[in-house]
């Protein structure tokens, strides 16, 4: 009997039309698509292992999964590519961590899946699809596996690049690095997908910097909009030590609240369903033998909400290299490609009080911001220091 799949992404199966299934869910990858479609058909042609590589919101995963399909279900069976979409085929291992980092624990169940033989379909496939979220000793858990493959398995990393890999891993890979798609072309997909006004699609995709996901998220949610537009006014306005931690206050509170209302209605719908599982009844209470188990997913949830306030607040931090790029756009001549139009007069002030040496201070503030949330530091704190960098050129 086939052993049960580890971890697959509770997030489940991308709710959109197939079209010419598995490949139609796939947007504006031309030629990544030819190159997996011929991979697939023609044995000389795949690779034991594959890296996916582009820009957030690129549709890295959803190309992942449209390989798996092709390759799990033999030619024309489209029930089973569209389990494979699902997420729901037994030969299809698919990891997609809602935490900080991928755990060790994790990495060692997608090896021992690995070595399984397919149960019914053409090929076993392993989709990790946030590689870059592995810690080096996670990465070497993988090693082995990548270098002796089981003959009919094949492994699908998927990162923002192939940097964010251990060299290592990056040498025992076939890379397929996907495009950026342009603005209008993403605007006119938000437009297609939701019905938004064009204006306000364009506005999103140009905002979101060509990111889909978080383009219609934008386009269809004005409070979002609206928070954007505050975060980074205020950012500008910041002239002090008290204006730097008022406004890093601020973002981490804006970006709290935002993850608990993206994880507050699925944290509860999770415990009221393991409770129902474990027969107890609504209301009651719980029993001592059922309460590691509660104890285990309220850690879980911890973990996720975690992950969730850290990706909102590198998403003001994206935002903000986007808008300190284009103070430095307009300080060396070029007004054409800016993505924060609407704030063109404060970024234009900006540009005359400053020397470009300020503004490129300010640029690698964030990019060291970034690097000591990674590194788990307090966000009030990284922020605080990024803001004062702001204030006064200066680094804290």
């Amino acid at each position: 009997m086939d052993a049960p799949t580890p971890t697959v992404s509770p997030a489940g199966a991308p709710n959109m039309s197939l079209g010419d299934v598995p490949w139609g869910a796939v947007w504006g990858q031309t030629d990544a698509v030819a190159t997996l479609r011929a991979a697939a058909s023609d044995p000389s042609a795949l690779t034991h292992a594959w890296l996916i590589t582009g820009p957030p919101g690129s549709g890295r995963s959803t190309l992942a999964y449209a390989f798996a399909a092709a390759l799990i279900a033999e030619p024309g069976d489209t029930a089973a590519m569209r389990q494979v979409i699902a997420r729901t085929h037994p030969d299809l291992t698919a990891l997609r961590t809602e935490q900080v980092i991928i755990r060790i624990e994790e990495a060692r169940k997608l090896v021992e899946r690995a070595y399984f033989s397919p149960s019914v379909g053409r090929y076993r496939v392993i989709i990790v699809e946030d590689a870059d979220r592995m810690a080096e000793r996670t990465s070497n858990v993988l090693l082995k596996a990548l270098e002796e493959p089981p003959e009919r398995t094949v492994w699908v990393l998927c990162a923002p690049s192939d940097a964010d890999l251990l060299p290592t891993i990056r040498s025992r890979v076939r890379t397929l690095r996907l495009r950026e798609p342009e603005i209008a072309d993403v605007a006119r997909l938000i437009v297609e997908r939701t019905g938004a006004d064009p204006a306000v699609a364009e506005q999103s995709a140009r905002h979101a910097q060509r990111h889909i996901g978080m383009a219609q998220r934008l386009a269809t949610d004005a409070a979002a909009r609206d928070r954007r537009n505050d975060t980074l006014r205020s950012v500008l306005g910041v002239r002090g030590v008290a204006d730097a931690v008022e406004v890093a206050a601020q973002v981490v509170k804006a970006a709290t609240e935002d993850a608990k209302t993206l994880t507050a209605e699925r944290d509860d719908s999770e415990r009221a369903q393991l409770l129902r599982t474990v027969g107890v009844p609504e209301g009651a209470a719980v029993p001592p033998g059922v309460r590691a188990q509660v104890n285990a997913l309220a850690d879980e949830q911890k973990r996720r909400a975690t992950r969730s306030l850290r990706d909102g607040i590198d998403r003001v931090l994206t935002d903000l290299q986007a808008l300190f790029r284009d103070v430095v756009m307009m300080q060396f001549g070029r007004t054409e490609g800016l993505i924060n139009i609407e704030l063109a007069d404060p970024l234009h002030a900006v540009a005359l009080a400053w020397p470009p040496t300020r503004t490129l201070a300010v640029l690698d503030e964030i990019a060291t911001t970034r690097r000591h949330l990674e590194q788990n530091a307090a966000p009030a704190l990284a922020l605080e220091s990024l803001f004062i960098t702001v204030a006064t050129g200066r680094t804290p």
